[in-house]
């Protein structure tokens, strides 16, 4: 496969969406585009049927789809705040689909239609996915995806309320549900960046409801953090005053674990009577979970760390980054850090992006919506 990508900061939107899309089809030497991949900052949002047409007439892509986002990326530059539209085109060997999904609620629930997920997925296939916030469920859908799926991709932040949410699929926008596309003969590297560190020790839950945690080894959680606090230096102290994560472990067979095996979620209170932690997930009794902390310097050093590993493996295509709208200059005081920060570990990776409501990426095999992490999808040609 051939990977291009271009970043316009034009501010009509018609012109932008030109201009990123003609140099994104120049890099592919020629071969025609199988894919686009499309981002366009708030600024284009009412014109959003125009970024579409834009691209389609520079590229002629056979599929598109995209959204609009609160900051877009390409290669090395973050744009926050400014307009902006990021185009990234793919020449695939093998076509691409896409497909349009909804979630309708039911008095038992829910269904989701549009597209029909397979009970087994072959591993030279990949799954990108954006989503609407208002509208659709994501981590319940990734909850029931079978085994081998792999599901990359975020939530558009690009809409403030119901309704404003602008989704690209094809020839059009959607404002609702969810846009995604299915690569087929290519090989997915994803990376994971959740910019959080462990601190202290590790515990097993041993009473739990839902996403309230009432006990840890026996005793509760308020007590836990307490000991923890007390014992740790005046830096992390006042990381843990800031906010204080879990990291639940995905694999409880695992002996030795690493930052890669846990997946992090937000302490959302705390029962001052009761000791009882409420966590931004479901957790249930007998796994095991670690505090942990997040600032600018461990996420910086983490994703640093897991690009230096990819990097050993070769060069990717073309690379398409999901980053959290709380990273970028809000924790890192500048711009660009992430995008730069994988561009230059892949030599000028064709690199596009944006920065989303939530993101979608493996953790041990298993695909979850995050936040605060940095989503890579790096691609390659199967075999």
């Amino acid at each position: 496969m051939k990977a291009g990508a271009s970043l316009s900061t034009g501010t009509a939107a018609r012109e932008a969406a030109v201009e990123a899309g003609m140099a994104a089809r120049d890099a592919l030497g020629g071969e025609p585009a199988s894919l686009a991949v499309v981002f366009a900052s708030p600024h284009h949002a009412d014109r959003a049927a125009e970024v579409v047409e834009g691209v389609r007439e520079a590229a002629s892509p056979g599929r598109l789809i995209g959204c609009v986002g609160e900051s877009v990326l390409g290669g090395d530059r973050e744009v926050e705040g400014e307009p902006a539209v990021s185009v990234w085109l793919a020449a695939l060997a093998q076509p691409v689909e896409t497909f349009h999904m909804r979630f309708v609620r039911t008095g038992e629930g829910g269904l989701f239609g549009g597209y029909l997920w397979p009970d087994g997925v072959p591993p030279d296939r990949l799954h990108l996915l954006i989503a609407d916030p208002f509208t659709f469920p994501v981590d319940l859908l990734l909850r029931h995806l079978s085994p081998g799926a792999v599901v990359m991709g975020g939530m558009a932040s690009g809409g403030s309320g119901p309704g404003r949410t602008r989704l690209f699929l094809d020839d059009g926008v959607v404002g609702e549900g969810a846009v995604g596309a299915v690569l087929s003969g290519v090989r997915a590297r994803t990376l994971v960046s959740q910019g959080c560190r462990p601190v202290g020790d590790s515990f097993t839950v041993t009473r739990a409801k839902g996403n309230v945690v009432h006990e840890l080894g026996g005793r509760p959680p308020l007590e836990r953090l307490r000991e923890l606090f007390a014992g740790l230096p005046p830096a992390d102290r006042e990381l843990i005053s800031q906010g204080v994560h879990v990291g639940r472990v995905i694999d409880e067979y695992k002996t030795e674990l690493g930052p890669g095996d846990f997946l992090v979620r937000g302490v959302m209170g705390v029962d001052p009577e009761s000791g009882a932690l409420v966590v931004g997930d479901r957790v249930e009794v007998g796994e095991t979970i670690r505090f942990h902390v997040r600032d600018a310097a461990t996420a910086d050093e983490e994703l640093r760390a897991l690009l230096d590993l990819e990097a050993r493996r070769g060069r990717p295509a073309g690379g398409l980054l999901f980053t959290c709208n709380g990273r970028g200059s809000r924790l890192f005081g500048a711009p660009d850090h992430d995008a730069s920060m994988v561009y230059r570990a892949f030599d000028g990776l064709p690199l596009a992006g944006f920065f989303c409501a939530g993101e979608i990426g493996p953790i041990g095999g298993r695909n979850f919506l995050h936040g605060f992490t940095a989503s890579l999808a790096l691609l390659e040609e199967d075999g």
